[in-house]
């Protein structure tokens, strides 16, 4: 088992505009949905999900503090 911690992410309906830079960059963790929006499936590695936040081009991506 990894000890590598992990963080959920969410994603802010109003703001994606559905370009699919998460699914692309993390597959197993966002789908772009039938009405074009991002949907978080998972949780990511701390790391990975700076670079996801960091790269979505509307802001829409956010990582959830506990």
């Amino acid at each position: 088992m990894s000890n590598t911690p992990t963080t959920r992410l969410t994603v802010d309906r109003d703001a994606c505009v559905g370009i699919g830079q998460c699914e692309v960059l993390e597959p197993d963790a966002f789908e772009v949905d039938d009405d074009g929006v991002a949907v978080a499936l998972g949780p990511l590695p701390v790391d990975r999900a700076r670079i996801v936040v960091e790269r979505c081009p509307s802001g829409a991506i956010s990582i959830v503090e506990s």
